[in-house]
Formats: C-alpha cells, structure tokens, sequence
C-alpha cells in the first residue's frame, strides 16, 4: 500500500472528527448518567424542547437522531413510562404521532443543562475564538445537510409560519397535556 494513501488529508480530517467526536461523548455521557439519562434520552428531549410546540412526528424525531423507528419507539416507550415525554396521534395522519416534552422533561433539561453548558464552554465552543467557532458551525452544517438531509425536516416553513407556531411556555404544559394547533404543519429546529 502506498505511503501516500496512508498520508491522506482526507483521512486525518473524518479521523480528527471521529476522535473529537468520541471525547466529547464520553465527557458528555458521564455528566449525563449523573442525572439518570443516557446521550440518546438527552437528545430527544433536546430536539422537543427546541421544536415548535416543543413536538416531533416520530419519524421526524428518528431521522434527527441516531436512532431508527423501531429504537425511536423503543426509546420513547422508556421516556413516556418516565413522564419525560407523552405521545400525542396525529390528528391529520391516523398513521403517525408525535412526541412532546412534557412538564417532568423539561425540568429534566432545567437540571442538567447549566452543567451540560459547561463542559461544552470548556471542551467545545471556549477553545474556538468566535470567527473559528463560526466556520465550524458552518461547516458542520454542510455536511450535515448532506449526510442526513432529514435532520432539518420541516424547516421549509416561511417565518410568517414560524411565527403562527410558537411553542407554549413550560408553565402552560403538564405532564401528558397535548398542545393545540395543527400538528401537520412542524419546524424543526436544530440542536
């Protein structure tokens, strides 16, 4: 094998990813198991609460995350028995339903955000001046956007959209409650 292959670019840079990747994951999973979630849980409660009316159709939520349907389900069913989430049908779609934070996951995310933030300011974005930490993003988001075009499903809506779906304040969901609105018509919001 050639020297020069070994030697590509290409491959210390998926590789310097990979590993910054996997760091930031073992520092992020052990903060996280300390309040009783595992990544996966973290995340899916992280792309409710940032999601219009703080809601996701399944299938959404399984093409935003590492998961497939059937994990989705899986992971879901955990989360709903832990009051985190609640499932709501589809009221344009008797096929598909949506999943929505509920009061418990919120605080939830109350909880551990404040340290989450942290080890991120520390490990992630503090070690990036901001014109660096601006190109990253950037860049992260080309390639997201054509590795998993489904993590943005539903940002098509204009803001005149947007506007006409604002999420409810914490404080106005209960556990279990469903907000209104069309659930048809959902921005996803990146996390």
């Amino acid at each position: 094998m050639s020297d020069d292959l070994l030697d590509d670019p290409r491959l210390t840079a998926v590789g310097l990813f990979f590993e910054v990747h996997t760091g930031l994951n073992a520092r992020f999973a052990a903060q996280l198991c300390e309040h009783g979630l595992s990544p996966v849980e973290f995340e899916v409660l992280m792309r409710l609460a940032r999601s219009p009316d703080r809601q996701l159709r399944m299938t959404d939520l399984a093409s935003q995350t590492s998961l497939s349907t059937s994990g989705v389900t899986r992971v879901a069913d955990r989360m709903e028995r832990d009051r985190y989430i609640a499932r709501r049908a589809c009221s344009s779609d008797r096929r598909s339903s949506y999943a929505v934070i509920t009061q418990s996951g919120l605080t939830k995310l109350e909880q551990i955000l404040p340290g989450h933030l942290a080890l991120v300011e520390e490990w992630f974005t503090g070690r990036l001046p901001g014109d660096q930490l601006a190109t990253v993003l950037d860049a992260l988001r080309t390639i997201r956007d054509a590795v998993n075009p489904g993590a943005t499903a539903g940002s098509s809506l204009g803001d005149s959209d947007r506007a006409s779906h604002s999420r409810p304040r914490p404080e106005e969901q209960s556990d279990g409650a469903e907000p209104s609105g069309d659930a048809a018509e959902r921005l996803v919001v990146e996390v």
